[in-house]
């Protein structure tokens, strides 16, 4: 597959990693090793290439970070091709259809492996990480970048609220060890990131 990389693997997991869009958004691609089963993390654009990777990797169903645009051009066709897209609550109505609603601490099943799901608003009210469970893989959306917090200026964004999610359900729950991989850029680790939190707050961004 063109451009896709398989960025991190395990006995039982690989992650893909792929950039699509104008603002260059991550799509990520979990896929259980053992059946073949895989998980999309944000149908963001590029709808042709994106479907092409789903059908390479075994892609059953989509879940998405949040709501804002560029992470959703391509649910419709994602969606006309079968596959399920999945959203919380909060943010569904951003999203111009969709097939199921995420709860906080849902597990998804991705054949063996399990995905669980934290609620991190801040960046949108329903933004969700996504942490796959037995392994040191968080995937922050827009939520954690490198730096710092995703943009809380948009609306329904609100600086103290990212700032609570990325404390208390990112920070305090996870080791240093734990990568995160945004919805853009590179990727980073929990060690890397957390001790920039009070600088963070002190800037206000």
């Amino acid at each position: 597959m063109d451009n896709v990389d398989l960025v991190w693997s395990d006995t039982t997991a690989e992650v893909h990693r792929f950039v699509v869009g104008p603002v260059e958004n991550n799509v990520y691609v979990v896929r259980c090793r053992q059946t073949g089963e895989a998980l999309l993390i944000d149908a963001a654009n590029e709808h042709e290439r994106l479907l092409d990777v789903a059908r390479a990797l075994g892609v059953q169903k989509v879940v998405e970070t949040h709501g804002h645009w560029d992470h959703i051009q391509a649910v419709e066709a994602v969606r006309e091709a079968g596959i399920d897209v999945w959203v919380r609550h909060e943010d569904a109505a951003m999203l111009p259809s969709y097939d199921a609603l995420l709860e906080d601490d849902d597990v998804l099943t991705v054949g063996k492996l399990r995905m669980r799901t934290l609620h991190t608003p801040g960046h949108t009210p329903g933004s969700i990480c996504f942490s796959l469970e037995n392994t040191p893989v968080l995937f922050t959306g827009d939520t954690l970048f490198p730096g710092g917090p995703g943009n809380a200026t948009f609306e329904g964004g609100d600086f103290s609220t990212i700032i609570q999610s990325i404390e208390n359900r990112i920070f305090r729950a996870f080791d240093g060890e734990t990568s995160i991989w945004p919805g853009h850029g590179a990727p980073s680790t929990v060690g890397a990131e957390s001790p920039s939190l009070d600088t963070w707050v002190a800037r206000g961004w």
